[in-house]
């Protein structure tokens, strides 16, 4: 029985229609931007593995870290206790974000890395005795898949079944060009209300909806409207971390900077589950008190795991490398000049969006823009047959791929997203 033929006795895969779905590509190793099946053949990683692999595959740094911290401590609970790896993560992370952050809260993804974050926003205001209890987000948005990270996400679509469940909040319409100054008159219009907890966004990128993009002028401003009316902001940085919009931070684009920020994803450099919800110091005074009950009572049984937090020191140590920011300035330069190429062309092609390395092309389909459009199928199998693992988000084909891709295996990306276009093109 082959490796996908087993898979389809026993696996249940997330996203995916079980009926109905295609068989699962057998992917048995994987080097540098490239993933390799049961048979050999090489696919492009296009979208790193989820977003999370942002250095490549099996990398010897990161390797040779997880594989000494094995050797010395493998797991030990957090509670009531430390490990080097546990403190020398959070130094250097509160060393490579913006001045402000001090306190490192673990978790293991980045649901729970936004789950902390909204809890520790409701605790704030329960521990100073103010009734507080709304949250603001945007239309469209996507902070994972746990009960309080879904209530500040897209309702309908993925969160259907589960809404009568879901604390209510309130959301401001995507902001564009059309409508900036009219969302943010939404925004303070709620604000002015003394109701607010706090607010959350995706800084600049939101990536589930289709890689829509926003520019910094309208998140600063809302940064110092949530500020001037002491309303706490949440980033979710779990995407657009590491690197993905062209800096470090997508914050680090902001003339301000949040409360609480979530990272994942690229944190570990995409090899083990790791989840950081990271706290300015006023929040985590809020939580000192002499009553226990209002610590901040909430944990995860890998807590703080070692191995994880190994490979979260050594991707860090890869970032503060002059190769990998040559390598996401390459790739930023690339996307760029392919973008140029495209909109000179007559392709179906509704509206093309970068930030740093990401691309995002919406291609036009004669209906409204949807994560369920037909054409992704068919635009899955279309990249598959070039050797290209590349999942897009409905109609929208985006490349985030790791930053060691190399410039051929780039332009095989472009090549193939200009054939698919073409195709495309001739059908409608």
């Amino acid at each position: 029985m082959s490796l996908t033929d087993s898979d389809k006795e026993v696996v249940w895969h997330p996203f995916t229609q079980m009926k109905t779905a295609d068989s699962p590509l057998a992917i048995t190793r994987a080097k540098g931007a490239l993933l390799y099946d049961e048979n050999d053949r090489a696919y492009i990683d296009c979208n790193s593995s989820w977003w999370v692999n942002v250095h490549g595959h099996c990398h010897p740094h990161i390797g040779q870290a997880i594989t000494q911290q094995f050797a010395q401590l493998d797991h030990v609970l957090l509670a009531g206790v430390t490990h080097p790896k546990v403190v020398e993560l959070a130094e250097k992370v509160i060393h490579i974000l913006p001045e402000g952050f001090s306190k490192v809260f673990y978790s293991d993804n980045g649901s729970t890395a936004v789950e902390v974050a909204i809890k520790m926003v409701m605790q704030y205001w329960y521990n100073h005795g103010i009734e507080k209890h709304r949250f603001l987000a945007l239309d469209g948005a996507y902070h994972g898949d746990t009960f309080g990270a879904m209530s500040l996400g897209q309702r309908g679509y993925f969160n259907k079944p589960f809404e009568s469940f879901f604390f209510e909040a309130d959301f401001l319409e995507f902001p564009t060009a059309e409508n900036h100054q009219e969302t943010l008159e939404k925004a303070e219009q709620l604000f002015q209300t003394g109701e607010f907890a706090g607010v959350i966004v995706e800084p600049l990128v939101q990536g589930s909806a289709g890689m829509r993009m926003y520019d910094a002028t309208w998140l600063n401003q809302l940064l110092a409207m949530a500020k001037k009316y002491n309303v706490l902001i949440i980033f979710d940085e779990i995407m657009t971390g590491w690197g993905r919009t062209g800096e470090l931070f997508a914050m680090n684009r902001c003339n301000d900077t949040p409360d609480i920020v979530c990272l994942s994803k690229g944190l570990t450099g995409g090899v083990l589950p790791l989840g950081l919800t990271v706290a300015k110091q006023h929040i985590y005074n809020a939580f000192l008190d002499d009553d226990t009950l209002k610590a901040l009572l909430h944990g995860h049984s890998f807590t703080g795991n070692p191995l994880a937090c190994a490979a979260a020191c050594a991707s860090i140590e890869l970032f503060e490398e002059p190769q990998t920011k040559e390598n996401i300035e390459f790739i930023c330069h690339a996307h760029g000049v392919f973008k140029a190429q495209l909109e000179a062309q007559d392709y179906p092609i509704k509206e093309i969006r970068q930030c740093g390395t990401i691309l995002a092309i919406e291609v036009e389909t004669g209906s409204e823009s949807s994560y369920f459009s037909s054409i992704r199928v068919e635009a899955i199998r279309h990249f598959l047959a070039h050797g290209m693992l590349l999942r897009p988000l409905g109609n929208v084909i985006f490349l985030n791929p790791p930053y060691c891709i190399h410039e051929e295996e780039l332009n095989t990306c472009y090549s193939a997203i200009e054939g698919f276009l073409q195709k495309v093109g001739a059908s409608a």
